[in-house]
């Protein structure tokens, strides 16, 4: 396996972390939306103290990437003019929510995602990567995204509460929902679940009151390319958009009100009315059927210092050679996908490690392979 640096916390826009291309800044947008206004700005905003590289995160955030030192102080007043962070810098750590993002105001979904936000201060100290889904739509969209403690929809139309790592869940009464998320994350840190860092992998027994009993309802399908109720989806390749790209294109969509953002590496755009002009293909994936969105690729060398490959471009030239799932991962620590894929590609000293059916940093099936053997082992030479 690989070795790599395991910083046990995720970046936020107060806590930055440092990457081969500058200071990388996440931005969580309340409930994955951003306005018009505010995408604009933060492309401005990530040009101006930034390389303009904005990457979409499998928890529907935004990372400007290149912030220079000296940027970073004129960056925050920036995102805080905007509304995009939270003045309170415990606060916009503890908002590490994900919420199903074909929401409408008012809805379930809207509602506890709101009232959780609105009650942050109760929270305990939860370890970096611990968060929280409000998956509360008609059916669950957002079971195989990373988050700790789950409000979903079960079959009876009822709301559950379930841990992650647990097949099944705990009834809710209305209006009793972020009272008992904040119980669980209560207990989860009682429980000595900082040692184990995240729900799944803390094997200790639920509290007396946490009886779980309830399936979740069956997922429907994520959202892909294309039109949407609220607008029209677009794909970003490896959740990559650069800053110039997003501007260009709401300048041609004046239509366009707001962007909301989803865990997997696609932007709903919502609209009344049809694009007036076809999207980039360089910058937005319009086609559900890409090969690009079945592939998950990180930054890999030279951007991330922990990276010992080249990811995007080889992951670019194979995808369409892979039948299922995608994922080449710079080193053994798999930020791009943490679920097994049928096709894993994993950086060690310089060369590939391929395994199947494997997450990153998994046993390989063949081992220091160069990018030439590996698209002549898939036929894509």
């Amino acid at each position: 396996m690989s070795a790599f640096e395991v910083k046990g916390w995720c970046p936020d826009a107060w806590r930055p972390m440092m990457a081969g291309d500058g200071l990388l800044v996440r931005v969580r947008p309340p409930l994955g939306r951003l306005t018009r206004a505010q995408v604009l700005g933060l492309a401005e905003a990530a040009t101006r103290h930034g390389n303009g590289q904005i990457d979409a995160t499998t928890r529907a955030n935004l990372q400007i990437r290149g912030v220079r030192e000296e940027s970073w102080r004129p960056l925050i007043d920036a995102l805080l003019d905007l509304g995009l962070i939270d003045r309170d810098q415990t606060r916009e750590a503890r908002a590490n929510i994900l919420v199903a993002p074909d929401w409408r105001a008012g809805d379930d979904t809207h509602r506890i995602a709101e009232e959780l936000r609105a009650r942050l201060s109760e929270l305990p100290d939860l370890p970096g990567k611990v968060g929280f889904a409000i998956d509360a739509g008609a059916a669950p969209t957002l079971q195989d995204a990373p988050a700790d403690f789950r409000i979903e929809r079960a079959a009876s139309g009822q709301l559950i509460l379930r841990a992650d790592g647990r097949d099944l869940g705990t009834p809710l009464s209305p209006d009793t929902e972020v009272d008992h998320l904040i119980a669980l994350a209560r207990w989860f840190v009682d429980s000595d679940g900082a040692a184990s860092g995240r729900m799944a992998r803390h094997d200790a027994p639920l509290p007396d009151w946490a009886t779980i009993t309830t399936a979740p309802a069956v997922s429907a399908p994520q959202v892909q390319p294309g039109k949407h109720t609220l607008g029209v989806a677009l794909g970003l390749p490896f959740g990559r958009v650069s800053a110039t790209a997003l501007t260009r294109f709401l300048e041609a969509e004046t239509a366009v009100e707001a962007i909301r953002l989803t865990p997997w590496h696609i932007a709903i755009c919502e609209t009344a009315a049809k694009l007036r002009v076809q999207p980039d293909p360089a910058h937005f994936i319009t086609d559900p059927s890409s090969p690009i969105l079945r592939t998950d690729a990180c930054v890999g060398a030279p951007t991330c210092p922990q990276a010992s490959v080249e990811t995007r471009s080889l992951a670019h030239r194979l995808a369409p050679h892979i039948a299922g799932r995608l994922h080449v991962s710079g080193c053994a620590k798999g930020c791009a996908r943490a679920a097994p894929a049928d096709v894993t590609l994993t950086g060690r000293d310089g060369r590939y490690d391929l395994a199947f059916d494997a997450r990153a940093g998994a046993p390989p099936s063949r081992a220091g392979l160069d990018a030439v053997q590996i698209l002549a082992h898939f036929g894509a030479a």
